[in-house]
C-alpha cells in the first residue's frame, strides 16, 4: 500500500472545442468573397466608363434595360408592334395633316419637298458639272484640249464637286525652277477658263507637290504648294476667270499624295474644284 501512494496520480484535462466560435469561424471568408466581388465589379465599371464611347455606353444600358425590345427602330420582338418602334419614321401614326421627310403628304408632293426639291438640285448641279467635265475632255464632241495637254488631265466628280487635276511629268513641268508657271500650264488655264463658262459654281484651288528628299534641313513643300496654288489662282484670273469666283486656296504640301511613291514627280499637280453650290 505504502508503495502505491508514492505513485503521482494520471491527471486528463479534456478541453470544449466549438466549431465556428469567434475568429475561427468560416463567416468572415463570405463577407471577404462579397467585397472582392464587389470591388471587380465597381473597377469594371470604371474601366467600362473610361474605355468606351458615349454610344456603346448608351448600348450596354439598353442591353440591361427592360424595354430593350422596343428600343430605337427595332429590337427583334414579337409584341404587338413585331418590334418596331413607335418613334421610327416608317411606323410614325398616321394622323392629322402631317408629313415628314420620307411621308409627305399629297400636297406637299405636288408641292415639292424640301428634300425632293434638295435632291432635285444636287441633281441638276451634277449634270451641269459633267457637262463643263465632258466640254473639257471633248466627249460627245471635239475635244478643246491638244493630246499634249490631254495627258496632264485628271477629272473625277465627287461629293465635293467636279475636280480638275493638271499634273506634271518628267518631260513637262507645270512651273520652272523660279517657281513661275510653264507654257503647259498656261495653255491649261485658258482651257480650264473657257470651260468655266459652262457652270457658275465657285471654284477651289488647292497646290500639291511631291515629297522632298529628308536630308534638307526644312521642308519646303508647305511654302511650295502655297506659292503655286496662288500663282495659279492669278494665272486664272488674268486670263479671265472672275476672281470672285474662287472660293479659297489651299495648300496640302506632300501630304495628299496620287502615287504611292511619295517622291514621284506626279504627285506635282494643281487641283481646281468645281464646288457644288448645295455644298456651301
Amino acid at each position: 500500500m505504502s508503495g502505491d501512494r508514492n505513485v503521482a496520480p494520471v491527471i486528463i484535462k479534456r478541453k470544449k472545442v466549438v466549431a465556428g466560435d469567434g475568429h475561427h469561424g468560416g463567416a468572415w471568408k463570405v463577407a471577404y468573397a462579397d467585397f472582392v466581388t464587389a470591388m471587380m465589379a465597381f473597377f469594371m465599371l470604371m474601366w467600362l466608363l473610361n474605355a468606351t464611347t458615349e454610344k456603346q455606353r448608351k448600348g450596354i444600358a439598353d442591353y440591361f434595360s427592360p424595354t430593350v425590345a422596343m428600343a430605337r427602330v427595332s429590337g427583334g420582338g414579337h409584341g404587338p408592334l413585331g418590334g418596331d418602334s413607335v418613334f421610327a419614321e416608317n411606323v410614325l401614326p398616321r394622323m392629322g395633316t402631317g408629313s415628314s421627310s420620307l411621308r409627305a403628304t399629297a400636297d406637299n408632293r405636288e408641292k415639292g419637298s424640301f428634300v425632293d426639291g434638295e435632291v432635285a438640285k444636287a441633281q441638276a448641279d451634277s449634270a451641269e458639272l459633267n457637262e463643263a467635265r465632258d466640254m473639257l475632255l471633248g466627249r460627245g464632241g471635239e475635244s478643246m484640249v491638244a493630246d499634249e495637254l490631254l495627258r496632264h488631265i485628271f477629272t473625277e466628280v465627287t461629293d465635293e464637286g467636279l475636280v480638275v487635276e493638271f499634273f506634271e511629268t518628267d518631260e513637262a513641268p507645270l512651273f520652272d525652277a523660279s517657281g513661275a508657271p510653264t507654257a503647259l500650264l498656261r495653255d491649261l488655264a485658258i482651257i480650264l477658263e473657257r470651260a468655266s463658262r459652262v457652270v457658275t459654281n465657285p471654284i477651289a484651288i488647292e497646290g500639291h507637290t511631291a515629297a522632298y528628299p529628308v536630308v534638307l534641313e526644312s521642308n519646303p513643300s508647305w511654302d511650295v504648294s502655297a506659292d503655286r496654288a496662288t500663282r495659279f489662282r492669278e494665272l486664272l484670273t488674268g486670263v479671265g476667270l472672275d476672281a470672285n469666283r474662287v472660293n479659297r486656296v489651299t495648300s496640302h504640301a506632300d501630304r495628299e499624295p496620287s502615287q504611292a511613291n511619295l517622291m514621284d514627280r506626279r504627285n506635282n499637280r494643281i487641283e481646281v474644284v468645281f464646288l457644288r453650290t448645295n455644298t456651301e
